[in-house]
């Protein structure tokens, strides 16, 4: 007697995506196909516009089997699919469905990392976040004049490799707030009239302006901060490939800027500017190079330099001023009066101190004697900008997905800019590393305040590290 065929596992279905990254819509189709037994070979998954009604098989869908359980996907597995989903590649979705099939019977498949499927899910992943990266890094707003209505509108052209055009909408939202801009792709396009977000058709590159005034003061700026004694072309090209080059317009100065890199070292080498050269590949060696650092007259008063501490794969890096007294005794940051302050407010907050990396903007303290005390001093801008190279060599090591900036100095480090408490505290900033940075009071100004000023000021900063832990649980979760 011939076995009993099951016509679920010999009807092929297909499925029509409406759209090229609407994670929702295919989760939903997947579920149901899991609960109805439909093995991932029998699946075909069709980009949108496809032709054919959403599942190709003459008497519908089949309904899910009466004893079938809830499908499972952890954490890991939705978190890789929302980005996977975005990717360009056409196989995508037949790979996600395979992993949610393989999910049902063996949950922990994705710790398997020699898993050819899991690494392809991975580096789909990895490309996607990188592409978004590359767009918040090499997007540039072009003015245009009037937009209809009397006032300045701003148009940008990107092109994209993968579908991640309405997935970084809110970060351009966020980052452009007050403008009224519009991000033209071949994709698709975005238009943002500072209440309002809506989508449009795709475009083409001669839908955007060729450039406008102020592009003559960003490409003599670029010029300004470029610095030959840094310059890695093989780097440069990596992070800045020269297929954005043509929508960028700063790039048009690289070319000479890298022929001319020899001769500005020299000149820089005999001012005796010339900043410290290969990055410490170690926290522990940037911890020895600090205190041998005479890079500012800061480092010439007598004091101990003070490193970071804290967990090498921390999630959150914060950063202050400088050490004060207490800390160039103790050698250890954030230990005197507002180090106390700040791990009140951490812990009301519900942040561990234990789990973060901190640090300050400036090595050692600054002050001036007046009888047997050290009184502190605030560190010069050209001060933070030399200490600079210190933060950044401890963030590229430590990699952080979120940095809180407590104080102007802290802000000016990361930023390479002075900017207001005031206006930049309680919105994320994105950092060209994909991280983000958050910027707050310094606990010592809390310090310096008393009465209704003081309580006014705690309460912001509780606020602002309120944020920070809704952030950090979301990049958790």
């Amino acid at each position: 007697m011939s076995a009993l065929r099951n016509p679920v596992h010999e009807t092929r279905y297909v499925v029509n995506m409406p759209e090229a990254g609407d994670f929702d819509f295919w989760r939903e189709q997947a579920r149901g196909l899991v609960q109805a037994g439909v093995p991932p070979e029998r699946v075909a998954w069709a980009e949108p516009g496809g032709d054919g009604d959403l599942f190709a098989r003459g008497e519908g869908a089949p309904a899910p089997l009466s004893a079938a359980p809830p499908v499972r996907a952890n954490k890991r597995f939705v978190a890789l699919a929302k980005n996977a989903i975005l990717h360009s590649d056409p196989e995508r979705f037949a790979l996600l469905y395979r992993l949610l099939w393989r999910l049902q019977r063996s949950p922990r498949i994705m710790e398997d990392k020699a898993d050819p499927e899991i690494r392809r899910i991975e580096e789909l992943d990895k490309n996607v976040r990188r592409d978004s990266h590359k767009m918040h890094a090499f997007v540039r707003f072009r003015l245009v004049e009037d937009d209809g209505e009397g006032g300045e509108h701003y148009v940008a052209w990107f092109e994209p490799e993968h579908h991640i055009l309405r997935a970084n909408a809110g970060f351009f939202v966020r980052r452009f707030a007050n403008m009224k801009w519009a991000i033209l792709t071949p994709a698709g396009s975005l238009h943002w009239d500072g209440e309002v977000l809506s989508e449009g058709p795709p475009a083409q590159r001669s839908d955007a302006p060729g450039g406008d005034p102020m592009e003559d003061l960003w490409r003599g700026y670029y010029a300004s901060i470029f610095n030959p004694a840094r310059l890695k072309i093989g780097a440069m090209l990596k992070e800045m490939p020269k297929k954005y080059w043509k929508n960028m317009p700063e790039t048009v100065l690289i070319p000479g800027l890298v022929a001319g890199a020899q001769r500005r070292e020299s000149d820089m080498v005999a001012a005796g500017t010339l900043e410290m050269g290969e990055r410490p590949e170690t926290l522990a060696a940037i911890g020895a190079a600090i205190h041998a650092c005479r890079q500012c007259p800061i480092g010439l008063l007598g004091n101990h330099a003070v490193m970071g501490e804290g967990p090498q794969d921390a999630v959150l890096m914060i950063v202050g001023e400088q050490p004060g007294d207490q800390e160039d005794l103790a050698g250890r940051p954030f230990v005197g009066p507002a180090g106390q302050l700040l791990d009140r407010h951490l812990e009301r907050a519900g942040i561990d101190r234990g789990t973060a990396y901190v640090t300050n903007a400036v090595k050692h303290f600054k002050y001036t004697l007046r009888g047997k005390r050290r009184l502190h001093q605030s560190p010069t801008a050209k001060e933070i900008d030399i200490c600079r190279w210190w933060v950044e060599s401890e963030r590229a090591l430590v990699q952080p997905k979120l940095v809180l900036a407590m104080g102007a100095s802290a802000a000016r480090v990361m930023l390479g800019k002075t900017v207001s408490i005031s206006r930049a505290r309680g919105v994320p900033i994105a950092l060209e590393d994909g991280s983000e940075l958050w910027v707050t009071a310094h606990p010592s100004y809390l310090l310096r305040l008393e009465g209704a000023a003081r309580e006014e000021q705690a309460r912001l900063f509780d606020a602002d590290l309120d944020a920070v832990k809704a952030r950090l649980e979301e990049l958790s979760a």
